[in-house]
């Protein structure tokens, strides 16, 4: 299992560029698949914790039913876009994908309310950064993998 605290000791500038895209806003989007196959977007919160990504499921949501069916995920940070005029100060956009393993219930939200849902890490499978070249005339993806390290494509 691949886990955060992996990919911050292989490749800790990185993992610090895609933990301030992803703390930027609270709110991320969250991609499952459906029983037939097809795709769910779901908004979702995460937290980075203890080396872990985790995110919950309220109890009988469809994402945490698509998820204990078929653990694959797609994770998107929040996205700003580029204002026009200064598109080179645009920091880009995050996104994590993987398999989602359950952990048990969520907890309580410190007021004695029974837990409400279930808690889910990440068993991470790729990270990408989306972003500009310097000159803001390229667009740059950045991908990390387990097997495949730090990559770098720039495109027209």
């Amino acid at each position: 299992m691949t886990n955060w605290k992996a990919i911050e000791e292989a490749q800790p500038d990185f993992a610090g560029r895609v933990r301030r895209l992803f703390d930027a806003g609270r709110h991320k989007t969250i991609a499952t698949l459906r029983a037939d196959g097809s795709p769910r977007i779901s908004g979702i919160e995460c937290e980075f914790d203890g080396g872990d990504l985790r995110f919950g499921s309220m109890s009988g949501s469809r994402k945490g039913a698509d998820l204990r069916r078929d653990p694959r995920f797609a994770l998107h940070g929040p996205s700003f876009h580029p204002e026009e005029g200064r598109e080179g100060d645009w920091p880009g956009e995050a996104k994590i994908a993987g398999r989602a393993v359950p952990v048990g219930p969520a907890t309580t939200d410190g007021q004695g309310e029974p837990p409400d849902g279930e808690m889910f890490v990440a068993d991470i499978s790729e990270v990408v950064i989306t972003g500009l070249n310097a000159e803001a005339t390229r667009l740059v993806v950045e991908s990390w993998t387990p097997g495949g390290g730090l990559r770098r494509v720039e495109r027209d």
